[in-house]
Formats: C-alpha cells, sequence, structure tokens
C-alpha cells in the first residue's frame, strides 16, 4: 500500500469542510465517505485533454486537495486509502472487473476499478469513493449478502467463483456494477490498469465527458452534453446543454475551474454532437 506519512490530513478534511470525528469507528466511516462524494467530484477531464493520469500520492493529493479538481476511481480511492490509513483503519486496495456497461457476462469488462476493503467495528466492508453516477454512499459489509440500503441507492454484494459482485437495485431488477476479485493486487496492477483506461480507444473516457457527484439531495450526472440531476426519490431530470451551458455547469455545480482555452474545443464538440444527434 501507499504510505501516508506526507498527507496534509487537514487540508484533506477542509476540502470536504468535514468537522466531524477522525477516529476508527463505523460512523466515522460512514460520515467520511458520504463528505468525501459530495466535495469531491468523479472526472477524467484530464484524459480527454491527453494529459494522461499520475498515480503518484503526492500528485493526486495536490490534484483533489489543493487545486480542487476531481479525478476517477484510482485517485479518488488512493488518496481516500491513504486518508483511513493515517486515521487507523486497516485497508487494502483491490482490483475489480467492472460490469456495468457490459451485455450479460460477454461484454467488455476489464479489470480497471480499483475499490478499498476496510476493517472497522470488527467487521469487514467494501468501501469505495471513485465509481462516478452509481457509487455508493455508504459502506458495505463485505460478507453481507442481502441488500444494504444507503441514502443513494440499495447495493448487495454477491459471492462469486473470484470473489465479491456489487449489483445496485434498479426499476428493473439487480443491476451489476464489478465483480471485486479475492486476489490481492499489486501497485503495478494498478498502473497498468490506469494506463489502459486512460489510453485505450475503447475506454469511454477518452470519447466523453463524464463528470459526476452525489449528496444527501441526489445524483448529478454529466455525460456528454446532458445534464442528469436524480433526486432521492428516483425523480429525474434531464436537460441537453450547449457550449456556455456546459462551462456554467463544469464551474458552477463541480465548482471545477479548468482552462477555457483548452477545455472549449472539446465542449464545442459536445455541443456539436447535441446539435447533430
Amino acid at each position: 500500500m501507499m504510505t501516508s506519512d506526507t498527507l496534509d490530513l487537514p487540508a484533506y478534511l477542509v476540502r470536504l469542510s468535514y468537522t466531524g470525528p477522525v477516529d476508527t469507528s463505523v460512523e466515522t466511516l460512514y460520515a467520511l465517505q458520504a463528505a468525501h462524494i459530495a466535495a469531491i467530484p468523479f472526472e477524467a477531464i484530464d484524459v480527454l485533454l491527453g494529459d494522461g493520469i499520475n498515480l503518484d500520492p503526492t500528485v493526486i493529493e495536490d490534484k483533489l486537495v489543493r487545486r480542487g479538481r476531481g479525478g476517477y476511481c484510482y485517485e479518488h480511492n488512493g488518496l481516500y486509502s491513504r486518508v483511513l490509513e493515517r486515521l487507523g483503519f486497516a485497508v487494502k486496495a483491490r482490483i475489480a472487473r467492472v460490469l456495468w456497461g457490459g451485455v450479460g457476462e460477454s461484454g467488455f469488462q476489464p479489470r480497471t476499478h480499483m475499490a478499498l476493503q476496510v476493517e472497522a467495528a470488527g467487521e469487514t466492508w467494501l468501501v469505495d469513493v471513485g465509481f462516478g453516477s452509481a457509487v455508493p454512499t455508504a459502506p458495505l459489509r463485505w460478507d453481507d449478502s442481502d441488500p444494504q440500503n444507503t441514502s443513494l441507492g440499495c447495493y448487495r454484494l454477491m459471492p462469486t467463483a473470484f470473489g465479491r459482485r456489487l449489483e445496485v437495485r434498479s426499476e428493473n431488477g439487480w443491476k451489476m456494477l464489478y465483480e471485486v476479485l479475492d486476489e490481492l493486487p499489486q501497485q503495478e496492477d494498478f498502473e497498468v490498469s490506469n494506463w489502459f483506461t486512460s489510453t485505450h480507444p475503447d475506454s469511454p473516457f477518452l470519447h466523453n465527458l463524464i463528470v459526476t457527484h452525489a449528496d444527501g439531495k441526489g445524483r448529478v450526472i454529466l455525460s456528454g452534453s446532458e445534464l442528469t440531476v436524480r433526486a432521492p426519490g428516483e425523480q429525474v431530470f434531464k436537460k441537453k446543454l450547449d457550449i456556455e451551458q456546459l462551462e456554467l455547469v463544469l464551474r458552477d455545480i463541480f465548482n471545477l475551474h479548468l482552462d477555457p482555452a483548452r477545455l472549449r474545443p472539446i465542449l464545442a464538440e459536445l455541443a456539436w454532437r447535441k446539435s447533430v444527434g
């Protein structure tokens, strides 16, 4: 695991506007997870810009904490694992096969997700702050296959031949999200999967703007030029955005302040797709 020796924990807590307890209780685990997801958006804009994603812990901390940016799973869960370790939790990084968006058992399902296994209060928990628009807003009991309710959805962890499969309840039944593998990964495994996710032609992050965050009011999702707001009661608002609206949403809703000279050509392409779609 990555060392947390140089982590600026006070700066991280300020980034989250978090003033609650910082002990190793389950209550802290719940509160920090909700605060992290609400404060730091999921986004992979650096992939769209061609900048790549650097997994150096100090680079991630600077990006997500000091520069006010978001990130995707390796960045979110990489930073969060360091925070939890600093607080005294026992944490293991886990690699997962993404099933969400695949077709049955034969879709495009690489091992490209990072999640966390955390010990707290004598139990083992799946903790994840970096799975985009379907991220659980609370820890989930690792060895419990019964449905587990969170503030924004009901999840379950089903045993498989290779680990645990995370599923979320939808209006059409249970939807597969990813399979956490029993085999413990090495840091090099995440380097390879990060390189694949940020460079492979089939990676969705190379072709689409995906920005999300979730809080007590619901989930806000920007996918391409479409903004979706999903309230806890499953009330859904959708709107296609033009280039000016895209810039405003990134700045005012997701609090992302980006170089307009570099971002505008990408937003213009997304707005053009909207106009001809």
